[in-house]
């Protein structure tokens, strides 16, 4: 059982998300192709869809407290940072990090029109 808690600490990055190696584990076991989050500003259509749908999944809807009993953030509140946010601490705050993400979608479909158009 110890040797499962050293293994997902080794795999979580502690700052929020995972780490390269817990990307390419869970890629392996499931087939998938995650990527690391988008830091910084999304300026790109790709960004602004991918950092856009993180934030409404996670935020719009919490999956649980954004501070622990201690204080602390959850990793729910980390993965924010992993994706060069503010760690939120309310749930108006990540309800707020959700309205980002339907602007970002909005700006992405506009993207999408003016490249068909």
């Amino acid at each position: 059982m110890a040797a499962r808690k050293v293994l997902r600490k080794r795999l979580q990055d502690p700052a929020g998300g995972l780490t390269a190696a817990g990307r390419a584990r869970f890629n392996r076991e499931d087939g998938s192709h995650l990527k690391p989050g988008v830091q910084g500003k999304a300026d790109t259509p790709e960004k602004m869809k991918r950092k856009g749908s993180f934030l409404r999944r996670h935020f719009a809807n919490p999956r649980g407290p954004m501070l622990d009993e201690k204080g602390k953030p959850t990793r729910l509140a980390l993965s924010a940072h992993a994706w060069g946010e503010a760690v939120p601490k309310t749930r108006a705050s990540a309800k707020k990090l959700a309205e980002k993400g339907t602007r970002l979608l909005e700006r992405y479909q506009l993207t999408k029109l003016k490249k068909a158009a």
